[in-house]
């Protein structure tokens, strides 16, 4: 642990079943910098837990044991953007069984700076949020880590890194392995009898699948890092991930394997003179391979469907950095292409013979061209940063009933922040931003949703207001935001229960408060929370004026005693107010609110040998976090949409060995 004066004005993780260790000692008008994430997270490579854990901006939403969503100001899908080392990375799956963020492991990231509203530039759909996830970096010096840990379900990991190199040249390679059983939640109930419970019949699992894993998980990074010449470095990485047999238990499919890589090749030359600063040239390349199926659900016994999607994401990227007088600039281009597409078929059991049974999702490319500047200056006291991005988008079907759309889009936004003494700090921005409709809202028809192909992009308009401050005795940061959102994509109904999307205008504003307080060298207590509300303004077709996916008041206090040297313990409550405000006519319901306790203990045996000893969920508390929303295809036993519970108490222990 830190000392108190590194301690980050944010919420202290604790590790659980689906969470990270990662600290955040930064947290701007624009974005939230969160350092150190790969320091101990051994007990599940799945970020969204450990993010919505430890940002109060960001909710998850449960899809399974492992691979869920995250929420940032209650927006999602294209609304955010991910990117891994400068890499754009999207799922392949219309049912988001594959978000962008299960795509990389906690313990291969390096640093995180999660964007609040529309303050990037430098990356296409940035529309109210996104990541810029940095993994490590190889080192000259030689050195590594092997981590092992172990928890409550028959959860099980093993990882190691090492890097080392010379002076001309470094490299890194990455490897872990882990799977778990099914979680149970308070009620003792795994996934597989929480679809029993809830779903119907056709829907539930087979006898003899009901105790299977719920995920097995492996992945492999490595990268070059060559210097070409004093100012000039080539940089080469790759990711790949393999997950297979992922129950998704409250979804009529479950994935049989999800399969993806991330390509980077990069060239910098750096001190090209006293104005031109450097300039970054890289190529990235992404895919993922995403097949659903019914083979373990009761519905498959004798003949199981699937629904199988690819997705690709390539592009260019041309950044130049210039400084003159205190004034920095940077420019560039930006071009990507993605391809998306889905083919459904069935299979014999009994024989293996394999039917086609048409096109879920129509080949679809998406092309972007884009130029870019930043400026950023500082008069004293007073800083401002400004930054511009003129996009032009054209989006093309292989079906020739389909027509293509074209989009164009002007988005900019300023951030000033004032020093009104050394320890007090306010700031005020203001943003516009866009993103285009993608192929599933445009094209296809999955189950009871029709696309439009009449949709317009949506653009958001934004402003941030904040106050910080910052002395020996506490950190205390409040943020508030106000998003006018034109032209937002949601579902409508078409029939009682057809749906298609439209364009509509909405409205969601809200407050994030993080604070810690010192009160020894040994005592730190940080507390965080968020409130946001989000409204439709002028929808004749949606009676129920409350916008969706907008979680309730939120928050979390945690205790911490750091002893020995880098040794903690700590303990923590995390709690959520009743989910009242609903959009009733989406499928959303009133959730009931909860409060759960987890407490941990990381001692530190020696500077090489850490030991963990955690529990999550203390008091067995059965409880539901992620509301349901109807462009997600969930199951239904009755009345309500069937939602998870999330894990009950999960005891975990990790082992950690570095040189």
């Amino acid at each position: 642990m830190l000392h108190k004066k590194f301690i980050p004005l944010s919420l202290v993780v604790i590790a659980s079943l689906n969470a990270a260790e990662v600290e955040l000692p930064e947290i701007g008008i624009e974005s939230t910098i969160i350092t150190e994430v790969s320091q101990k997270a051994q007990t599940s490579a799945d970020l969204a837990k450990a993010l919505s854990s430890s940002v109060p901006s960001i909710d998850m939403n449960r899809r399974s044991g492992i691979a869920n969503d995250i929420y940032i100001r209650g927006q999602k899908r294209d609304n955010i953007s991910v990117e891994v080392d400068g890499t754009k990375v999207c799922g392949a799956c219309v049912n988001r069984m594959d978000p962008p963020v299960s795509h990389i492991l906690a313990s291969q990231i390096d640093e995180i700076e999660v964007i609040e509203g529309p303050y990037d530039v430098e990356t296409f759909g940035t529309m109210s949020g996104g990541l810029k996830i940095t993994t490590k970096k190889p080192t000259q010096k030689l050195q590594g880590e092997v981590n092992f840990g172990l928890g409550s379900w028959g959860y099980k990991k093993v990882g190691a890194t090492i890097s080392g190199g010379e002076d001309k040249i470094r490299a890194l390679i990455s490897a872990s392995n882990e799977s778990s059983g099914q979680y149970e939640d308070g009620d003792g109930n795994t996934l597989a009898q929480q679809t029993k419970l809830k779903a119907p019949l056709a829907n539930q699992f087979q006898t003899q699948y009901e105790n299977i894993d719920a995920y097995t998980k492996k992945s492999v990074m490595a990268k070059i890092f060559v210097d070409v010449t004093d100012d000039q470095e080539l940089r080469l990485s790759y990711t790949g991930n393999r997950s297979d047999d992922i129950l998704y238990a409250n979804s009529k499919m479950d994935a049989a394997y999800d399969d993806s890589n991330i390509y980077s090749v990069e060239y910098a030359i750096k001190d090209i003179s006293d104005i031109y600063k450097d300039v970054n040239l890289q190529y990235y390349y992404s895919d993922v391979e995403h097949p659903m199926d019914t083979r373990y659900r009761n519905s498959g016994a004798v003949s199981y469907s699937t629904n199988h999607l690819k997705t690709s994401m390539q592009g260019l990227k041309l950044k130049n950095n210039f400084e003159l007088d205190g004034l920095k600039l940077l420019v560039g281009l930006d071009g990507s292409r993605r391809t998306w597409e889905g083919e459904k078929y069935s299979t014999n059991v009994a024989t293996g013979a394999v039917t086609p049974m048409g096109i879920s999702l129509t080949h679809t490319e998406t092309k972007n061209s884009a130029l870019f500047a930043k400026i950023e200056k500082s008069f004293g006291d007073f800083k401002v940063e400004t930054g511009v991005r003129v996009d032009d988008t054209e989006i093309t079907p292989d079906d020739a009933t389909k027509h293509s759309n074209s989009y164009n889009a002007l988005n900019a936004n300023i951030i000033t922040s004032y020093n009104l003494d050394k320890e007090n700090k306010i700031f005020l921005g203001f943003g516009s931003s866009s993103r285009v409709p993608d192929a599933r809202e445009l094209y296809p028809v999955v189950d009871n949703i029709t696309g439009n192909q009449e949709l317009k992009q949506t653009k958001n308009r934004e402003v941030d207001l904040g106050y910080e401050l910052k002395n020996n005795l506490m950190e205390f940061k409040v943020k508030t935001f106000y998003s006018m959102l034109d032209d937002y994509i949601y579902l409508k109904h078409t029939a009682p229960s057809a749906y298609t999307f439209e364009n509509i205008d909405a409205t969601v504003y809200g407050v994030e408060v993080s604070s810690s307080y010192f009160a020894t060298d040994e005592i730190t207590i940080d507390m965080g929370a968020s409130y946001k509300k989000g409204k439709k303004e002028d929808s004749a077709t949606q009676p129920d004026k409350d916008l969706a996916d907008i979680a309730p008041l939120r928050g979390n206090i945690a205790l911490n005693y750091e002893y020995m040297n880098k040794s903690v313990a700590t303990l923590e409550m995390q709690a959520s107010d009743n989910w009242s405000d609903i959009d009733s006519n989406s499928g959303e319901q009133e959730l009931s609110g909860w409060a759960i306790f987890n407490a941990k203990v990381k001692h530190a045996f020696t500077k090489n040998v850490d030991f963990t000893l955690g529990v999550n969920n203390m008091f067995d508390k059965t409880y539901v976090q992620s509301n349901s929303y109807v462009d997600l295809i969930l199951l239904s036993g009755g009345a309500n949409t069937m939602l998870l519970n999330e894990p009950g108490r999960y005891i975990y222990t990790n082992l950690d060995f570095k040189f």
